[in-house]
């Protein structure tokens, strides 16, 4: 009976860079755009309003290349910005009294909508001296985008969809998709659910990581006669020559279920390395779910052609095997 091993990933994409002044000047700089737009459909004879988008622009490229930036400077750098957005905006809306918002297209009025989001979360940030809220946009371009928290040496914070997968003989199988950071452990009776729907069975066998092995999922399994990974809760028992035995192999079980996890742990890198899986370079969610689909779905394509093409060439050469088996007794009973 086959086994369900599971894991979760975090997908990295291509975000330049997500820091707060950065992200406003971009903000600065797309609602300039839409004052323009709008401020051309009203045609001759309007004043124009003032955006200082010069002066917007030289403070921001003082900050920007500095290699060394005080706290005090960078938060003085995110007021003026701020600033300057906030009076964009209010412009727009006297602009959109006489034209309305069906002059712009459908890019500029996302882009609308996106930033205003922006300008009210980093506005409550900057009230708060804070550098977290809720939903929290990193891109224009890519609003639902999040930033998750890994707490991994080389970065400690990556972007992109967060993807549960579970995989039964080298097949992969995309269970969830999601944007936001949840915790992983709780896909995990959904995950051996979908599994006894795929194959009519519960799996033998679950192989997770730590996080997965809470009380609930450990009662589910026990409920469900599935022998989970890892260790049993509490203290581990004593060793004596009447359970030695017994403890040696509970813990070649454990190394055994460790090495079978692998193989979860190489079809990310494979996907990394070999099919993009770490370089997704749509932008809208939809489209980038799609292209993390197709990654997946070509890596098991090609696991299924490497074991049709094995029986073929295995049963090709046993064919030959007997053929000269054959001969060679003829000969020898000549």
């Amino acid at each position: 009976m086959p086994s369900d091993i599971i894991r979760q990933y975090i997908d990295v994409f291509n975000i330049n860079n997500v820091s707060a002044l950065k992200l406003l000047n971009k903000a600065r700089e797309k609602s300039e755009q839409i004052i323009d737009e709008l401020h051309k459909a009203r045609g001759k004879g309007h004043k124009k309003p003032r955006t200082y988008r010069q002066q917007a622009r030289k403070q921001f490229l003082s900050v920007a290349k500095d290699k060394r930036i005080s706290r005090k400077k960078m938060r003085r750098c995110r007021r003026q910005q701020l600033g300057y957005l906030r009076r964009n905006l209010k412009s727009i809306d006297r602009l959109c009294q006489h034209t309305g918002l069906s002059l712009l297209g459908r890019g500029l009025y996302k882009d609308l909508l996106v930033i205003a989001e922006v300008q009210r979360q980093q506005q409550w940030m900057y009230d708060h001296n804070s550098l977290r809220i809720d939903d929290r946009i990193v891109s224009i371009g890519q609003p639902h985008v999040r930033p998750i928290k890994r707490g991994k040496a080389g970065s400690n914070t990556e972007f992109g969809a967060k993807v549960s997968i579970s995989l039964v003989d080298g097949i992969s199988f995309v269970d969830r998709i999601s944007w936001d950071n949840f915790n992983e452990g709780i896909d995990l009776i959904a995950q051996v659910e979908a599994y006894r729907k795929r194959f009519g069975f519960y799996p033998e066998s679950v192989h997770a990581d730590k996080i997965y092995r809470n009380r609930e999922n450990r009662r589910y399994c026990k409920k469900h006669k599935i022998r989970l990974s890892g260790p049993k809760l509490g203290r581990p028992p004593k060793v004596t020559e009447a359970n030695a035995q017994e403890i040696k192999a509970a813990r070649q079980q454990a190394r055994q279920d460790e090495i079978d996890r692998n193989a979860v742990e190489g079809k990310f890198g494979q996907g990394k390395r070999r099919y993009s899986l770490n370089r997704i370079m749509t932008k809208l969610s939809h489209t980038s779910e799609t292209a993390i689909m197709l990654s997946f779905l070509v890596m098991n394509l090609k696991r299924w052609l490497a074991t049709i093409l094995f029986f073929v060439f295995h049963r090709a050469r046993m064919q030959m095997v007997k053929r000269d088996f054959c001969i060679t007794l003829s000969c020898q009973a000549v």
